[in-house]
């Protein structure tokens, strides 16, 4: 039935009865509505006259119908007349009216003549109520539906690309020159399909794109939308999830459907690894609303309903906790990385991020990108945001160097921090980076420190910022050595030239103490162990996966494994310890400096330490 009459049949239903009870109102309307009124005398005079034909009493009155005047035709109408009763009754009213030869009629008074309404308001309010809780249920099931109707609410929600304004392309993704590339082959496909078929060649099923988050997986997916010019269906695997069981598959279906009735198309779906997990995980059974949704993924891109030019491109930072069946050729064939950018990679980021910013002309974009190692291309687009910030808030014309600087340190470490510090709490928390920067500068492999600061960010009361001058894909074991001893430099520092130590060195020792364990359980980096996977857990993402890895070595190993741990963070405290006593002259130099100037860049370091020695042999 249609929509419009369900919502509108309580109140025609509600209408019909009024007009009933009106028409019925109007067919029982009573002679005293129609006659003019007399007084009770004159009432009585004429029922003696014997000039009354019809006598009607209705509660308190008493209605008469007078005989025609002689000479009066049929059609001429019965003249009418009302009197009022007395409030005592009249005995002799009846036997008079008697006497008259007149006909009585005795009906209800004019008030019960209002018992149809009162009848009919059972059926009002029933009709009301229901009129509430059906409007009632409209409004829950269209909030519990995700602020849609209900029957939309099995198509789900996957929006098909539109045309805007200002359409994202290839040339927007930077630093991302191999996903590119795999990528754009979906759309030279597309736009000339018969050159690929004629030497047999299908397109893809599906396109997984795998990468840390930030890194741009979702800006190539809108930039193939911008240059495939078909159909572009794009949704978020949570969307598919819901409640009730069934909806999930339904709307996997419809979506299908969909994208086959306008092929060629494309569907993007985001954050896979909300449906697409590993089937039968966990502890208790498997048949889940999700794993349903997973089945019907799974036979629409590879199923027995054939393949038509639909393909599908997903997105993932977890492709380790996806179904097998969903990684196979036929349905996701190909698997394009998306890994954090390189130096060059991130100058090209900053180049487009920056190209309708206006800069100074102090900027330095390739020295921004080798000081941002680690910064994801979200990361960057955040830090040119927030520089732009910086400098509104300072009323400048353009983006000057020492905006991106700040606003590099806010992101890195967080927001400056006014806390009232001792001055013994200053002098040590001055101490102890000084004794990273020391040990960093001395040291062969370490990388150049770039900025050293005692002012409080974030959740750290100051840093110690490395610069590397290249970017490492492969970690020598020199290299991860120095890296020890710089971690432990600071409380070493304070060892030596306070005589004790603090809680200050708490994140370093952590840091530490995980990358010692990585060297010896993972990397084999231990003489003593050898080249042995010695990992305590591969930090499954499903308990019961967890729990039913067996442990792989034994305790006798286990305490090998801590002891050769132990070895190389005390031979690292050792170096950095060494190197600290050598050079205490620049130390005492550059711990006065930090006090009194609070952040020091490289040059001022230098000038406090000298140049840089080759201190690993003394060590």
């Amino acid at each position: 039935m249609n929509k419009a009459i369900l919502k509108w049949l309580p109140a025609l239903l509600i209408g019909i009865l009024l007009l009933g009870f009106l028409a019925n109102l109007q067919e029982r309307a009573t002679p005293s509505q129609r006659a003019a009124e007399i007084s009770y005398s004159a009432f009585k005079t004429l029922l003696e006259e014997r000039r009354v034909t019809d006598v009607v009493l209705e509660g308190e009155t008493a209605s008469a119908a007078l005989r025609r005047e002689p000479g009066a035709g049929e059609s001429d109408p019965i003249e009418w007349v009302v009197a009022n009763l007395p409030p005592m009754q009249d005995p002799n009213l009846l036997e008079l009216i008697e006497e008259s030869g007149a006909t009585l009629t005795v009906n209800p008074s004019s008030s019960e003549g209002g018992s149809l309404l009162v009848g009919l308001l059972p059926w009002l309010l029933f009709l009301a109520l229901y009129f509430w809780f059906w409007h009632r249920m409209q409004n829950n099931l269209v909030g519990r539906f995700g602020g849609r109707e209900p029957s939309d609410f099995l198509s789900g929600s996957a929006k098909k690309e539109t045309k805007t304004p200002r359409r994202v392309t290839f040339d927007d993704v930077a630093g991302q020159d191999a996903a590119k590339r795999e990528v754009s082959e979906l759309v030279d496909f597309l736009k000339d399909p018969e050159r690929y078929r004629l030497l047999g060649a299908e397109a893809p099923r599906g396109v997984l794109l795998m990468g840390p988050p930030g890194t741009g997986k979702t800006l190539l997916a809108r930039a193939l939308a911008g240059e495939a010019g078909v159909a572009f269906y794009h949704t978020s695997a949570s969307e598919f999830i819901e409640m009730f069981v069934g909806v999930g598959a339904s709307r996997v279906r419809k979506m299908f459907e969909e994208a086959k009735k306008r092929a060629p198309s494309i569907i993007f779906v985001d954050e896979l690894d909300a449906v697409g997990r590993v089937r039968g995980t966990g502890l208790g059974g498997g048949n889940d609303e999700r794993e349903q949704t997973l089945n019907q993924i799974l036979a629409e891109m590879d199923g027995f309903s054939g393949h038509e030019a639909v393909i599908v491109l997903a997105a993932t930072n977890r492709p380790d906790v996806l179904d097998p069946a969903l990684l196979r050729p036929g349905r996701f064939d190909r698997h394009v990385t998306l890994e954090l950018p390189d130096r060059e990679a991130r100058a090209a980021i900053l180049k487009v991020h920056t190209r309708n910013v206006p800069l100074a002309k102090d900027v330095d974009l390739p020295l921004l990108a080798a000081s941002t190692p680690g910064f994801s291309g979200a990361d960057l687009k955040n830090l040119v945001n927030e520089a732009a910030m910086a400098a509104a808030r300072a009323g400048e014309r353009a983006i000057a160097m020492r905006h991106f600087d700040d606003m590099r340190d806010k992101v890195v470490m967080g927001s400056v921090r006014s806390l009232a510090i001792r001055p013994e709490e200053r002098h040590r928390l001055a101490v102890h980076e000084a004794g990273h920067t020391v040990v960093a500068h001395f040291l062969p492999t370490a990388d150049p420190i770039y900025k050293v600061t005692i002012i409080p960010r974030g959740r750290a009361l100051g840093g110690t910022h490395m610069l590397p001058e290249e970017e490492r894909h492969t970690l020598p074991l020199d290299y991860l050595k120095d890296r020890l001893a710089v971690l432990l430099g600071g409380r070493t520092a304070e060892q030596e030239l306070l005589g004790d130590v603090s809680s200050g060195a708490d994140d370093d020792i952590q840091k530490a103490t995980q990358l010692a364990r990585a060297m010896v359980s993972r990397w084999g980096m231990s003489d003593e162990i050898g080249p042995v996977d010695l990992r305590q857990s591969d930090e499954h993402p499903f308990l019961g996966r967890e729990i039913a890895q067996p442990r792989r070595f034994s305790e006798t190993t286990a305490h090998e494994v801590d002891r050769a741990v132990s070895d190389l963070l005390q031979e690292a405290a050792a170096r950095a310890a060494t190197i600290i006593k050598t050079n205490g002259r620049g130390m005492d130099q550059l711990v006065r400096r930090l006090e009194e100037r609070e952040s020091l860049g490289a040059e001022e370091i230098n000038a406090c330490l000298g140049p840089a020695m080759d201190q690993g042999s003394a060590a």
